[in-house]
């Protein structure tokens, strides 16, 4: 995959590059630990490959001494140092403190991938109301309570960006997977507007919006038969994708990009065709 450490520099550019890249516009990267909160995530894990090179890494986890290799996984794409820490995502009330921690023990933080998450079983959200209040707990509040402290943190310091990931489900929702759906549009909302609450600060916020993964969250779907989604793509394809786009500091990335355009059609369909579509 392109961007990985010890793949060949492209003709033209030195190998370096690769190693320490440059944005497209000449512009440095943001210096700095690169933080993974949900040290676990398959797409989390496989964009801070591409990023780490030359950086130290914090993988912010459940059970984090069993992270060894997602850490040596790191360790063999570039980075410096890779350290593993407890986190809970659904402990709301530990999260100030651990960025706090992070940034007092590992310097400021230069990227944030906020890729925590849970996809829960729409059947059953639709009468158990505890598992629909987990699935907005984790996939909506969870994040929220993450994101503030950080963005705080990140403009003390006047540099940063921070990698949230949506999803085209939350565009709009759809019967099949609303529960899920409505907090990933909540999700959007909050980071489309923290994005221009940063702009002029220093600080910058990248929004991914990635279809249907064909991954370790969707294993369970797919083996009771659900079939991906048209346009499906891959966490090492995510990963490629938002790459790019920090690279280019770009504000949104679709992927596949061929979504964006797909969703203003779908926008426009009426509500009683919406409704039956398939997942």
């Amino acid at each position: 995959m392109g961007d990985r450490a010890g793949c060949p520099a492209p003709p033209g550019r030195p190998r370096d590059a690769i190693l320490h890249p440059v944005a497209d516009d000449g512009v440095e990267p943001d210096r700095g630990t690169v933080v993974v909160f949900g040290g676990r995530s398959e797409i989390g894990v496989a964009l801070a490959e591409r990023l780490c090179a030359g950086r130290i890494v914090v993988l912010a986890a459940r059970r984090p001494d069993d992270l060894e290799p997602q850490r040596q996984t790191l360790l063999a794409a570039g980075a410096t140092d890779v350290v593993a820490v407890a986190f809970d995502a659904d402990d709301t009330a530990t999260h100030p403190a651990l960025i706090d921690t992070l940034t007092r023990e590992h310097g400021p933080i230069g990227i944030a991938i906020v890729a925590f998450g849970i996809l829960g079983d729409q059947a059953r959200a639709e009468t158990d109301v505890a598992h629909a209040l987990q699935i907005a707990h984790t996939d909506y509040l969870a994040q929220i309570s993450v994101l503030t402290p950080l963005a705080t943190a990140m403009r003390a310091e006047r540099s940063g960006t921070i990698i949230v990931f949506s999803s085209v489900a939350g565009i709009r929702v759809r019967r099949a997977n609303y529960v899920y759906g409505s907090t990933k549009a909540g999700l959007d909302g909050f980071a489309s507007g923290l994005a221009d609450a940063l702009h002029g600060s220093g600080v910058r916020l990248l929004l991914a919006r990635p279809g249907f993964v064909i991954g370790n969250m969707t294993a369970e779907l797919m083996a009771q038969g659900t079939r991906p989604a048209p346009l499906s793509v891959t966490a090492d394809e995510v990963a490629d994708a938002v790459a790019r786009a920090y690279r280019k500091r770009r504000s949104e990335v679709w992927i596949p990009a061929l979504l964006r355009p797909l969703f203003v059609g779908m926008r426009l369909l009426p509500r009683a065709i919406w409704r039956r579509l398939p997942r």
